[in-house]
């Protein structure tokens, strides 16, 4: 009778993904559109237009108020991009929203967050701060996201998204289709992780009603270069030209890793699995 209860629980649960269009948001909105009542928004992609979970959205233009009046949402997954200050006013509507309702946000964060930082891999209570005006951005969000009542959010940092339809593998792909020169950072260590990956850590996140900081990446780091060589052997036998970029002379990790909020194993990750398991399967 419980596990019947909690499903019907879930079923009813309303999730809004905003940027549900997008490579992330839709691939969240896959995972979870068969366990909850779940929603998404889109911009220009007129594939969504006829879809009815989803609603258009204009962060430059509309008031995301418009949409959570519609949806009333208990659950909102941030995967938001487009304009920075627009950003930020569609995050102060949504933590108004939360705050007067029994719900909470999920918030998309990015490693950049850390990226002034060089020497080591961020963990989940490190202090931000960054040099990258995209990595400012985050923490500003996150910093607002603080406020809150800490049950009622969550912020997942996440590293490089790798996956088979990926904007990231795709460039890879039409560099060497197009003998285009693919750029990597032999002095970068990082972790990285995969878009089913990343939807299934998700999925259990929300199951278990999960607040507070999560490091969803791979738990090891790998060389930039190394990684995107060994990507390419995947794709095919193929000569390509590299483009190596140093920013630094000292290697220097951009890596969120996971010490004190770890999921279960089976939902850990090592940046091989990521490479023989997801990124071309």
């Amino acid at each position: 009778m419980g596990k019947r209860s909690r499903k019907m629980d879930d079923a009813r649960k309303k999730i809004l993904i905003l940027g549900g269009s997008g490579f992330l948001g839709h691939a969240i909105y896959k995972e979870l559109c068969n366990y909850f009542d779940t929603y998404g928004t889109y911009f220009s992609n007129k594939l969504f237009r006829d879809n009815k979970q989803f609603f258009r959205y204009d962060i430059t233009e509309d008031d995301i108020f418009q949409v959570l009046d519609k949806i009333k949402p208990q659950l909102i997954i941030s995967a938001l991009r487009g304009n920075f200050d627009a950003q930020i006013v569609a995050h102060q509507h949504i933590l108004e929203y939360v705050s007067q309702i029994d719900g909470k946000i999920y918030f998309i964060s990015s490693a950049n967050v850390f990226d002034a930082y060089s020497k080591y891999p961020s963990y989940e209570n490190d202090k931000t701060l960054s040099e990258s005006i995209y990595g400012r951005l985050k923490i500003k969000i996150e910093n607002m996201l603080m406020r809150l009542p800490k049950e009622k959010m969550a912020i997942l940092r996440v590293p490089m998204v790798f996956g088979n339809n990926s904007p990231r593998i795709k460039e890879i792909k039409d560099n060497i289709w197009g003998n285009k020169p693919i750029e990597v950072f032999p002095n970068l260590i990082m972790n990285v992780t995969n878009v089913d990956k990343l939807t299934q850590q998700i999925h259990y996140l929300i199951n278990h009603n999960k607040s507070g900081i999560y490091h969803l990446g791979s738990t090891d780091v790998v060389h930039h270069e190394d990684l995107i060589r060994e990507i390419v052997e995947r794709i095919g036998k193929f000569n390509p030209i590299y483009k190596r970029i140093y920013t630094t002379n000292e290697e220097r990790y951009m890596a969120v890793l996971p010490k004190e909020n770890k999921l279960p194993k089976n939902l850990q990750t090592s940046y091989q699995e990521i490479i023989d398991h997801h990124i071309l399967g």
